[in-house]
């Protein structure tokens, strides 16, 4: 099985001033505290422990920066779907652990369904995201088949 770094979390305790916070933190992680508090109308005492609880329950995962790939000169990006071979099965940890510690990668996704997994990769140009598949996929004899999608935009809107 895949390492993951899924917690069991209780969501029958979110309030709405629970999800006012995540709302906030997700459009901007940055926001202080007293400005969190006053957004959602609660002192800044409450709001620091209100967020506390949200980061041990496993509710907040991460405080992260979201960073504009081709400002670091990743042009490209895509979305390449992995099937392993069924007699690979036993590959599974080894192999999601070497692909998804690659620089290459933002996002790795162990998924159900026709693929066993998704990953989203950034890279200069068309060459680069052509040596990413050949070099740590096809090379690989964990690997079945690839498929790979160009993504054109990416946005990420609020839950």
């Amino acid at each position: 099985m895949v390492a993951s770094n899924r917690v069991a979390v209780s969501t029958d305790t979110l309030d709405a001033v629970d999800l006012g916070l995540l709302g906030l933190l997700r459009t901007n992680a940055r926001l202080s505290n007293s400005a969190l508090a006053a957004s959602v109308g609660i002192a800044a005492s409450t709001c620091l422990e209100r967020v506390r609880s949200l980061v041990s329950r496993g509710v907040i995962r991460r405080f992260t920066v979201d960073v504009n790939p081709a400002a670091l000169g990743l042009g490209v990006q895509a979305l390449i779907s992995i099937n392993i071979h069924s007699g690979a099965r036993s590959q599974i940890t080894p192999f999601a652990t070497r692909i998804r510690e690659l620089p290459e990668v933002v996002q790795f996704f162990f998924v159900g369904g026709n693929e066993d997994f998704l990953v989203h990769v950034a890279v200069r140009d068309t060459d680069g995201l052509r040596r990413f598949v050949v070099d740590n996929l096809s090379a690989d004899p964990v690997v079945a088949a690839t498929r790979t999608s160009i993504i054109f935009d990416h946005v990420s809107p609020p839950l």
